[in-house]
Formats: structure tokens, sequence, C-alpha cells
């Protein structure tokens, strides 16, 4: 930069310059972004710098690469800066763009939601894989713990004849869940409900249970129960990123000392719900699979089958209700 240029920081922190006098394009600004994302040991700079740039001007990244010298106006830079400085001080990148694609559908996040991760996909292929030809079927699909709603909308555009329930103690979360249902045109087919993983189900008659619950048939169960439940424990909190331990909710994410607080009842729940040949799809947390394949080792399941993602890490249980 020469002696007398104004970098973005500047010109953001200073009184003596006045938006007129900045002169930023595409390329200076991304570099200007990168430079502070990286001063502050932001993971993937280059590209959180480059994903803020195309929310602010509304472009993608054919666009980006075609017009480099593209002069951004003061109102964009400005914002453009503001979410960096944002991003700098820890924010995810989705919750400032309020986007994350999931299973190459498009999702609304906010900090009110878990930013939905390319690992969970696993699930969806687990549950689609072990329905085999059934996935043309007449299906009745809970989702454990919806969040942003994430495998209740992507199993809802693979399994068109299925009708899902999908549940959350979060009434924030389960507002953009239904947004999420909406946007990706499968929200006639998904029923939202709040509650703490299936107690709804377990007592559908039980005083204050939703009123769909309460149209549940005792003989009327579910043939598919999936969940990406919490599974962080409170003794890692201290070593997670900053941007998750700081920023997503921790309601989503932690489950106990141990991080395993959920499966038991969980599981416990899915064997009274389930209908028998039912599949039970569950992703899991770190150092969870022996825990998990134990429980699922009774006389009430079959064929328990433990999944990795794409590093080999034990990812996803799996078993039939017997």
């Amino acid at each position: 930069m020469s002696r007398g240029a104004i970098s973005a920081g500047d010109a953001l922190s200073s009184p003596h310059h006045h938006v007129a006098a900045i002169q930023m394009n595409v390329r200076t600004a991304l570099r200007e972004a990168m430079v502070r994302l990286e001063s502050e040991n932001v993971p993937s700079a280059g590209l959180a710098a480059e994903l803020l740039l195309l929310h602010v001007v509304q472009r993608d990244r054919t666009w980006k690469y075609a017009h480099p010298e593209a002069p951004l106006s003061g109102d964009q830079w400005q914002n453009y800066f503001a979410l960096v400085a944002r991003r700098a001080a820890g924010t995810p990148v989705q919750y400032l763009t309020g986007t994350q694609e999931f299973w190459g559908l498009e999702f609304e996040v906010t900090p009110e939601v878990l930013i939905p991760r390319p690992e969970t996909e696993h699930v969806v292929e687990v549950a689609l894989a072990r329905l085999g030809d059934r996935t043309s079927k007449k299906l009745r699909v809970a989702d454990v713990g919806t969040g942003s709603g994430c495998l209740a909308v992507a199993l809802a555009t693979e399994l068109l004849q299925a009708r899902i329930v999908a549940t959350d103690v979060s009434a924030g979360a389960l507002r953009v869940a239904r947004r999420n249902a909406e946007k990706n045109r499968v929200s006639t087919r998904i029923d939202f409900l709040e509650c703490d993983l299936l107690d709804a189900f377990a007592d559908p008659r039980g005083s204050g249970a939703p009123e769909a619950a309460s149209e549940f048939s005792a003989e009327l169960k579910f043939d598919v129960i999936v969940s990406n439940p919490p599974y962080v424990a409170l003794a890692d909190a201290a070593s997670l990123p900053r941007e998750v331990r700081d920023h997503e909710p921790g309601v989503a994410l932690f489950a106990g000392e141990s991080g395993l607080d959920f499966y038991a009842p969980l599981i416990a729940q899915a064997e009274k719900l389930l209908a028998r040949g039912g599949l039970l799809v569950l992703e899991l947390g770190y150092n969870a699979a022996d825990h998990v394949a134990a429980l699922l080792s009774s006389e009430a399941w079959r064929e328990a089958a433990i999944a990795n993602d794409l590093a080999g890490i034990a990812r996803v249980a799996s078993a039939i209700r017997e």
C-alpha cells in the first residue's frame, strides 16, 4: 500500500476521512479483509472474506472472478468491514450471512440454532440406505432435536410420501425450522412440536401435550426416528473453538459432563415408539460409539451398525426395532 493510501481499517476508525474519499474495489476489499482476519487467527480467512463480500454485494463467485475491479459503494464497504470485524471477533460466518447449505439445500441459520455440519449429512445417507425400497412408502418419521430443521427438511425432499414430526425444546429453533421447511417447500408434510426428545408422544394424552401429539394413536408408531442430539461434554467446553463455545446455542451442544446424557433416554423412547422393523439413526459424538452400541445390544434391537464419516470417525449409529 502506498504511503498516502487509506486502509479499510483506518477509514472505519478515523473521523478525518469521509466515505467519498475511499476508493475500494472487490480485489482491494478482499485483500484488506484477509489481512484483518488472519491477524486475528480466523480459520479459513480467505473463504470467510469471500463469503461475506458476496453476501454484501448479493453476487456469486462467478461475478467476483469476472469483476475484480468492480467498485464498492460507501454503504457496501462499510457494511462489509462491519461484518469482517464481527467475524474477527469470533462470530461464525453463517450467523453473519444467515445461511448454510445442507444436503444441497439452503437453510436459514440464526444464533438460536446449531449450524448444520456436513458430517450430519451421513445421518440422511444412512437412513436412506437402510430404508432401501421403502423410501417410496408412506412412512411416519420423527426428527428429534430438529434445530434448523436440516434433517427433517432433507428427509422430506427424499421421502416424498413421508409424514414427518420434528421436535425441539427451543421455540426459537422451531421458528427457524418452520421457515426452512417453507423455504424448501416441504412445510405441508412436517409438523413441528415443542417438547423434550419425544416426550409428547411418550405421553400423548398427558396434560400439556401438543394437539398433534394428542392425536397420535398408540397403535400408529413411527417407522423412522432420526436425531443429531447434543453430545458435547461440559468438561470439553473450554477446548471448543470460540466460534462454537461463545456463539452456538449451548442447549444444542452440551449433554452433561460426559456428553452422553441424551442417548439412553432417546433410545428408550425409540424402543417404545418405533414400529416393529422401524429404523433408528443417531449421530454420534466423540467417543460415543461404544456407549451407544451397548445400548443397542439389547434384545429390543437387531442389525445395529456404526458408520464412519469421511475422516474415519464413528459418526452414525443405526439399528432396527425387533
